[in-house]
């Protein structure tokens, strides 16, 4: 330590106090204390040096969280209790540090932040996502960051809906972030569906409600307006109990999807006549296609890939698959919506940009049906002919213009003979597409 500078020396000495209580007590021998001085001077050497790098204070966060573990197993072992150990500060400090010095190393960072969110320190999590995103605002995972952790930790919907909205301030080109913050509403009605439920209060579909309109100057995405009372109860409110409150939400825009709709639209809005975007988002409300909102965004997702792409496969792969999506294969309306998904696909054939990829994707989405458990017989006879009509629909495709290679029809030639259709796989002429 005599060859330690001012700055690392004092760092060192105000351990000196713990480690004294701990050796007395027990917890560590008088060797492992030596150790651990030792290796906090060898660490701090290296953090005072010219060539300090981020992972040098890292590895020094992390050593300390290791040490901090072991520690509270022996005090839990002995059962004995230590006044003066600051464990947790010391390795805040660190990380501190660390932050300070290495600005824009988001490594760092993200250990300062997993760390408090582990030690359950909220006002210090909040405290550093905020200097955070401060520095680092056009990063969308950040800010989607920060509102999964107010959803998830605090269980504030409105604080992650700020964070979202901020950071579309900063991130309005990024798609992922648009995705999330669908996502996230999505997720928050079905919580309060599955509480609807569990309570006995939903009693009925959901009705649908127009969404509001984007104010032009606004900037911020304008959400539909969902009053206070009926998201967050007044105190008179909550005397009448979460039932009440639960039941006034079943005509709120919050359970009619308004709010992912305008999220929607925001986003078409900021990328016109983008087809893949829109595809994922339909792609999204699938996903979510057990709330009673979905159909409505599915189809709302739908009518917008008509107007930009009508011809496209994407959305020919999406009109054909949507009357039979959220509905159970045994249930009694299946076969009707089964059939009118195979009329729109009979009809799309003939009308699509690229019939060979329908065909490909009409292909798989026959072979995912067909594994679904305890599949009427009358059902699973219906798929295998439209698969057997397709396959040869796909034949006919490739010799007037292939557009797939041989690569592509050995795969879903393979894909058939897994299944265990090998009579429609053998209808598939391998030669038929382009070399």
């Amino acid at each position: 330590m005599a060859g330690a500078s001012d700055r690392a020396r004092s760092y060192l000495e105000k351990s000196v106090p713990e480690l004294h209580e701990l050796e007395r007590k027990g917890i560590f021998t008088k060797d492992e204390v030596s150790a651990i001085v030792k290796k906090r001077a060898d660490f701090e050497h290296r953090l005072d040096a010219r060539g300090c790098r981020p992972s040098d204070y890292a590895q020094y966060a992390e050593y300390e969280m290791n040490l901090e573990s072991l520690r509270r197993r022996r005090v839990k072992r002995l059962g004995v209790r230590i006044k003066t150990y600051v464990g947790g500060r010391r390795i805040f400090a660190i990380l501190d540090r660390a932050t300070r010095r290495f600005k824009g190393d988001i490594g760092l960072w993200m250990q300062y932040t997993e760390y408090a969110r582990a030690e359950k320190s909220n006002r210090k999590f909040l405290l550093v996502m905020t200097d955070l995103l401060r520095l680092h605002p056009t990063k969308p995972d950040l800010w989607v960051y920060a509102a999964q952790y107010a959803v998830d930790v605090q269980a504030d919907m409105t604080g992650a809906r700020t964070y979202l909205q901020r950071g579309l301030r900063f991130c309005k080109r990024s798609k992922d972030m648009w995705l999330e913050y669908a996502k996230l509403e999505l997720i928050y009605i079905g919580k309060i569906e599955g509480r609807r439920r569990i309570l006995g209060v939903d009693d009925g579909p959901t009705q649908q409600a127009a969404p509001a309109e984007d104010d032009p100057d606004a900037d911020m995405i304008a959400l539909p307006t969902i009053t206070d009372g009926e998201l967050d109860p007044s105190p008179a409110q909550k005397d009448t109990g979460e039932t009440t409150v639960l039941k006034n939400l079943k005509t709120s825009p919050a359970l009619a999807g308004a709010v992912p709709r305008t999220i929607f639209d925001a986003a078409m809005k900021e990328f016109p006549g983008d087809e893949a975007l829109a595809k994922r988002f339909f792609d999204l409300f699938e996903d979510f296609v057990g709330l009673t909102c979905a159909r409505s965004l599915l189809e709302h997702a739908l009518e917008h890939l008509r107007a930009v792409a009508p011809t496209s496969v994407t959305y020919g792969s999406c009109y054909f698959r949507l009357p039979v999506l959220g509905v159970d294969v045994n249930s009694a309306v299946f076969p009707s919506a089964l059939r009118t998904s195979f009329e729109r696909l009979k009809a799309l054939t003939d009308q699509t940009s690229d019939t060979a990829r329908l065909c490909k994707v009409a292909i798989w989405w026959l072979l995912s049906a067909l594994t679904a458990e305890e599949l009427d017989p009358a059902i699973q006879g219906a798929l295998v002919l439209m698969l057997r009509k397709t396959c040869g629909r796909l034949n006919e495709a490739l010799a007037e213009s292939g557009t797939l290679d041989a690569k592509d029809m050995e795969h879903i030639r393979e894909s058939i003979l897994n299944a265990g259709y090998a009579a429609e796989a053998g209808l598939l002429q391998l030669e038929a597409a382009p070399r």
